[in-house]
């Protein structure tokens, strides 16, 4: 079972970026892998998904300005996000939607208005 931990969230004012990282603790090479967020009193929602091969997709609110990446050699992957809004806060999360594992604590970012 692969273990994942999320980093990288913080305070940080509207229009400004954070980059997270999602650390896996067995190799992801070749598996899709996504972001996740969860805003208190929201349910769970997909922000953007990575292929293997390293298509990408998103979620229409955070399209042009977040970008999901990954480093298979690292075990890894990223989101940069850039021009956030205060709509942007919650606690993020990153899992593989096809073969989801137990969720991570999250990282939570704040962004001020």
């Amino acid at each position: 079972q692969v273990q994942l931990v999320e980093s990288g969230g913080g305070l940080v004012q509207a229009g400004g970026s954070l980059r997270l990282s999602c650390a896996a603790s067995r190799s992801i090479f070749s598996i899709s892998a996504a972001w996740y967020r969860q805003a208190p009193g929201n349910q769970r929602e997909l922000v953007a998904v990575i292929s293997g091969d390293r298509s990408t997709n998103y979620a229409d609110s955070v399209k042009g300005r977040f970008t999901i990446s990954r480093d298979n050699a690292k075990n890894t992957v990223y989101l940069q996000m850039n021009s956030l809004k205060p709509e942007d806060t919650a606690v993020y999360y990153c899992n593989f939607p096809y073969r989801t594992v137990t969720w991570g604590q999250g990282t939570q970012v704040t962004v001020s208005s």
